[in-house]
């Protein structure tokens, strides 16, 4: 099989970088503590597509995820709006992405801000500072992507859905010994 080339969304300082406050310690002792996110590219029928997923050390669970055929700003805002959703009030989050232009961009900085969520970044070209996400996608090119036959975009974005909630609800995680809900479930019930 051939791998897809790595979208790569760094186009210089376009905005402000903030210090590598995760520091590769991707380990969360609960949920909404750490949440990391990237944009990744599909190619399919002659389209590209890109794939912007949060993700929560916690448990690895995607938390939520925007599909687009561009790598808008509207892409990562959308992403991060319906993300906020499923924060509580009462956190102490940080998120961390790379130095992508849309992480650098002001009303990134300020919705992350507004809500009280430290922001740190990767250093700049080094993917194993963000190396869970960029698992995630392995993982789910390799278990999803290049194992299926696909009919048509719209049929590809269907099968997407079950797959992250196949990923999430049924996925057998090793070091959980369980998927990323149940962990989650099990926490907060023994809590």
């Amino acid at each position: 099989m051939v791998r897809m080339k790595k979208y790569k969304s760094y186009k210089g300082t376009v905005g402000k970088i903030a210090p590598n406050i995760l520091d590769r310690n991707f380990t969360a002792d609960t949920p909404n503590k750490k949440w990391v996110t990237d944009i990744t590219e599909f190619k399919l029928f002659g389209e590209e597509l890109y794939l912007s997923p949060v993700l929560d050390l916690f448990n690895g669970e995607i938390i939520t995820y925007t599909i687009g055929s561009r790598p808008t700003y509207s892409l990562v805002s959308d992403m991060l709006e319906n993300a906020l959703e499923r924060l509580p009030e009462d956190h102490q989050l940080m998120m961390h992405p790379d130095q992508g232009w849309h992480y650098q961009m002001k009303q990134y900085r300020h919705t992350l801000e507004a809500r009280g969520i430290v922001q740190s970044m990767s250093r700049k070209g080094n993917c194993y500072d963000n190396a869970m996400i960029e698992n995630f996608f392995g993982i789910m090119k390799s278990e999803f992507l290049y194992l299926k036959e696909f009919e048509s975009v719209e049929q590809f974005k269907i099968e997407l859905e079950k797959y992250i909630n196949y990923y999430n609800t049924k996925r057998m995680k090793a070091k959980l010994k369980m998927s990323p809900v149940q962990y989650r479930t099990h926490f907060t019930q023994v809590a």
